[in-house]
């Protein structure tokens, strides 16, 4: 019997002016012992469409996504082919390439929406051209989710993100006096949130200050800004926030690592020194982020699992595609896969880094 021989390739070419990246592995035919037939090697199609492919938490769950994918194959004897695009912060973007996905005959799409209120054209194509969805990262509404049956969700609790930032900050604020730099009691934060109006944000948000609250810490907002999850962004909003609250400030909370590694980024370029900083806590646990607790210049971070995720998104769309082991797939709902958030500081950051 022949060996099957594999050919790995991993590209990008360049499409409307955007980044394409192609992975995936060429199918080969194999000959039969002595039975002079040949068949074709078994295969699926994966799309993958992101809101932001330089968003870091998302390129480092691709990353775990390939790796997996690799793993997969070699386990199971199926060749798994996948396309991600990237949809630069449009729906619209996103809508066309979820029709282009369809056209190229995918068995299972992974959307990362770009306006998780806006689903629906994407849902109806899906159902049109029955296609399972795998909703990921960014959850829409509940009602959107049910509206066909073969529509999942991957993610977390941005609940549980939230509350595990509120003990970070509560935790130093009651165990370190120094926190309390002006002594009167009470907590000095400011806000950097995700996106106007974008629930994981609102979630973290609410959810941090409200356990710092039940955690007996009386808190005074001093401001917020909008940084849309970008670093850059938030330098930008943290140093207008430093001129203009400049020594009251005792609390950075950000809504991810990307934002308070900007807050960091605008620490360093104010000249304030080090011990003088306000406390940072970040989410979602990216290397870098790891790297800023590990080095003390944030306190701690909400470790968001994206290899957890990366595998139940990849396992739950071999299982629709193949149409085998969906029943061993644990789904909250049936619909739902959700990975636990993670408390992460300078004692236990070694456990996360790689």
């Amino acid at each position: 019997m022949k060996k099957r021989q594999r050919k790995f390739c991993f590209r990008r070419y360049i499409k409307n002016g955007k980044a394409v990246l192609l992975l995936g592995t060429a199918a080969v035919l194999l000959s039969g012992c002595g039975s002079g037939k040949e068949e074709t090697v078994k295969s699926i199609k994966v799309g993958v469409t992101l809101y932001d492919q330089y968003d870091t938490f998302l390129m480092e769950m691709m990353q775990a996504f390939k790796e997996y994918m690799l793993k997969k194959e070699s386990e199971t004897d199926v060749t798994i082919s996948v396309e991600i695009l990237d949809a630069s912060g449009s729906q619209t973007t996103q809508n066309e390439q979820m029709r282009t996905l369809v056209e190229k005959g995918c068995d299972v799409i992974c959307v990362n929406l770009v306006d998780r209120t806006e689903p629906t054209t994407i849902t109806d194509m899906a159902e049109k051209n029955n296609i399972p969805i795998i909703f990921f990262n960014r959850e829409l509404v509940a009602e959107d989710l049910e509206r066909w049956s073969k529509l999942y969700y991957v993610g977390a609790d941005a609940f549980d993100s939230g509350r595990i930032e509120g003990e970070l900050a509560a935790d130093a604020f009651l165990t370190d006096d120094g926190m309390d730099r002006n002594q009167d009691g009470i907590c000095q934060y400011v806000v950097l949130e995700g996106e106007a109006g974008h629930q994981d944000a609102i979630v973290r948000t609410e959810c941090s200050v409200n356990m710092l609250l039940e955690s007996g810490v009386q808190v005074e907002k001093l401001g917020y800004a909008i940084a849309n999850w970008n670093r850059g962004q938030a330098q930008t909003k943290m140093a207008s926030m430093l001129a203009q609250y400049a020594g009251k400030m005792e609390l950075i909370l950000a809504n991810n690592d990307d934002m308070a590694l900007g807050a960091i980024d605008a620490l360093k370029a104010s000249g304030i020194p080090k011990e003088e900083w306000p406390v940072v806590v970040g989410i979602d646990g990216t290397d870098p982020g790891l790297e800023a607790v590990e080095k003390g210049e944030m306190i701690g971070t909400v470790y968001n699992d994206k290899e957890g995720q990366a595998k139940g998104m990849l396992d739950l769309a071999f299982a629709l595609a193949t149409g085998e082991g969906l029943e061993d797939i644990e789904l909250e709902s049936n619909r739902y896969i959700r990975l636990p958030y993670q408390k992460v500081t300078k004692e236990n950051v070694s456990n996360f880094r790689k």
